[in-house]
């Protein structure tokens, strides 16, 4: 297998508000999000990365995706280093966020359009990928629609494409199908596994067990910012659910009982 993607010893920490500590009923000013991560992702791979909410996915996709400077550690992206070369890891990669809110007075068609010029896409590829993914998602009909006046599942939706108008060869998706209806979600999903026979290679980030056990080829499950297991997902599974195994390392990690 190729290696596409390496991550180590990434280390992210934040200052704690008053009102955060309180939140998280800590005197702790500071938080570690993620301590020390390590793994690896190959070319025509769907990798997730699997943990509760507060776990430090988003933290680490933040960080991969050059969002964020790591306090400690680095990755190489299809060989650019995050840390020194962050503007050839952008132009590898595509993110999807659920962080990502779309202007609500513009239109699909001018979105798609003016990431495609930030990305240097020319007119000519630009269209054919536009009609490609427009026509997939079903954003035809709505593409002169202002983004406000959309649902959530189609703003979804045309999140999706704009993270994909430079057709990159990593995509990076954080909590993909995160609030989204039955049948917008199965759209996601089925993508995301086109994206993969494509030899596209994903990095997910979720906290559906579902989810991963039907689209993804290894696993790397974070429990309190540390990897706790990573490997292929029938490695990490053991013959049981990953539900039940997610909780048997939960409960031995964190030290609590589920």
């Amino acid at each position: 297998m190729e290696e596409i993607l390496r991550a180590e010893g990434l280390k992210k920490s934040f200052k704690l508000s008053a009102r955060q500590r309180k939140i998280e009923k800590t005197g702790a000013k500071i938080k570690t999000a993620v301590d020390d991560l390590s793994f690896t992702a190959y070319r025509g791979e769907v990798f997730g990365l699997l943990g509760p909410n507060g776990a430090g996915k988003t933290t680490t996709l933040r960080m991969l995706a050059t969002l964020i400077r790591p306090d400690e550690g680095d990755a190489l992206v299809d060989g650019a280093s995050i840390l020194k070369e962050p503007e050839k890891v952008r132009a590898k990669i595509g993110f999807l966020t659920s962080e990502l809110k779309l202007e609500d007075f513009f239109t699909p068609n001018y979105l798609f359009d003016f990431f495609s010029e930030l990305h240097g896409v020319g007119a000519t590829e630009r269209k054919s990928r536009k009609e490609e993914l427009f026509s997939r998602f079903g954003i035809d009909t709505f593409a002169e629609m202002k983004v406000g006046n959309l649902s959530t599942g189609m703003k979804q939706k045309v999140s999706l494409a704009i993270s994909l108008v430079h057709n990159p060869d990593i995509i990076i998706f954080d909590e993909p199908t995160n609030g989204l209806d039955v049948l917008t979600a199965k759209v996601v999903t089925d993508f995301l596994l086109d994206l993969k026979r494509q030899e596209k290679t994903v990095i997910v980030s979720t906290h559906i067990f579902s989810l991963v056990e039907k689209i993804c080829d290894r696993v790397g499950i974070i429990i309190d910012g540390k990897m706790a297991l990573c490997d292929t997902l029938e490695a990490v599974r053991r013959g049981k659910s990953l539900e039940d195994r997610f909780f048997e390392l939960y409960e031995e990690k964190a030290g609590m009982p589920v």
